[in-house]
């Protein structure tokens, strides 16, 4: 067939579904195509169909789909963010953008890809969320203890790190072997930290590349505490709105701060740490000192002094505000578009794809669909397994 020709197969019921999901109107995705709106109407109404590059252009640059949905002979189920998400006040979860909302599809899709390369089982034999079960109403030290038990990752493994970026990559290749898949994105809605899936064999994390590595180790550790709880959840870099949830939620969420801070600044080795050290004295020098120790961000280090009851939520909040106008991550400029997104992948994931690809047991038009590509980009992405730098 030329791929000039309508795509024969193509469900318009579910080409108008995927429109409305994203909250785009038949005029939005007629100028994001420079196409006229009765064309698109048309491929909805089933009078004409697009092309396959055309389709292509929908599934991953408009609409963020796997190509094989479209083919599908109905509008799959999926849930909404107030429903699926309980981390964010009602009037939060309402105002998440289009980016986010396609964000959060797109990893529902990543999900879908899971299940459809390994069944109805995570490959690992033992994923974290069945060694380890936490509780919000028990003792955080004891379980975040646990938890970096299983993950394998010690206090010394995160202090013999060069750098923010190794500690980042340390602790999520850690949560990778543990079950959870977990892929990077920059977020357009900056306010937002990341988010997680849960799912009883393939649950995810994404997080906001858009911010510091201190700051997406956190963000990994939070939504693992979500993920332990048995749940998804969206999270901000603040804690507003966190009051004005119902108190079920409300615990849940203070716990995965709580479980994240002594996950990664375990309060024994802080007290011992900073004994002598008089924080509303502190130049930020010594904060940022104290942050490599652990590899967090000066934000973390001030916040398990508020918990020790050493500092007072108000000098917190003054020098949280002043850190976030110092703090202006420059994006690096040049890199290759193809390092960059195959570190957005989950490593444990692409290399799986990569491997039945090479094995022939994917074509390379399935493998390319799994990870949301062109197939005439997948090479590229091999590249990357085979030189080990989708990391």
């Amino acid at each position: 067939m030329p791929r000039s020709a309508p795509v024969i197969g193509v469900t318009p019921a579910v080409l108008r579904w995927a429109r409305e999901s994203a909250n785009m109107s038949t005029a939005d995705v007629a100028e994001r195509l420079k196409k006229a709106v009765k064309l698109i109407e048309a491929w909805e109404s089933g009078e004409d169909a697009p092309t396959y590059p055309q389709l292509e252009t929908l599934a991953y640059e408009v609409y963020k789909r796997p190509l094989a949905l479209f083919f599908m002979p109905v509008p799959p189920e999926e849930p909404r963010a107030r429903a699926e998400f309980r981390s964010l006040p009602d009037a939060d979860l309402a105002h998440l953008t289009r980016d986010t909302t396609l964000l959060i599809r797109k990893a529902r899709a990543f999900q879908f890809a899971l299940i459809d390369l390994y069944g109805d089982r995570n490959p690992v034999a033992q994923p974290i969320w069945r060694q380890v079960r936490v509780d919000p109403r028990g003792n955080v030290a004891q379980q975040a203890a646990r938890v970096r038990h299983a993950l394998g990752v010690s206090l010394e493994d995160i202090r013999q790190q060069p750098d923010d970026d190794s500690a980042l990559k340390l602790w999520r290749r850690a949560i990778e072997r543990s079950g959870v898949h977990v892929f990077k994105e920059s977020f357009k809605q900056r306010e937002l930290s990341g988010f997680c899936l849960w799912h009883p064999e393939f649950p995810i994390i994404l997080i906001n590349n858009s911010t510091t590595k201190t700051r997406q180790v956190f963000s990994l550790m939070h939504e693992l505490a979500h993920l332990l709880c048995d749940r998804s959840g969206i999270s901000r870099f603040d804690d507003r709105g966190i009051d004005d949830l119902p108190p079920p939620d409300r615990a849940i969420e203070r716990f995965s701060n709580a479980l994240a801070g002594e996950i990664l600044v375990p309060m024994v080795d802080f007290a011992a740490a900073t004994a002598a050290f008089a924080h509303d004295r502190a130049s930020d020098e010594q904060f940022s000192a104290l942050a490599t120790r652990y590899r967090v961000s000066r934000s973390v280090i001030l916040r398990r002094f508020v918990e020790r009851g050493a500092a007072t939520m108000d000098f917190y909040l003054a020098k949280d505000r002043e850190w976030a106008e110092q703090r202006r991550e420059t994006a690096g400029g040049g890199g290759s578009y193809y390092n960059t997104q195959g570190a957005y992948l989950s490593e444990q994931f692409l290399r799986e794809v990569v491997s039945r690809y090479s094995r022939r047991l994917l074509t390379k038009a399935e493998a390319a669909d799994l990870i949301g590509v062109k197939p005439r980009n997948f090479e590229r992405f091999e590249e990357l397994v085979l030189r080990g730098a989708a990391a």
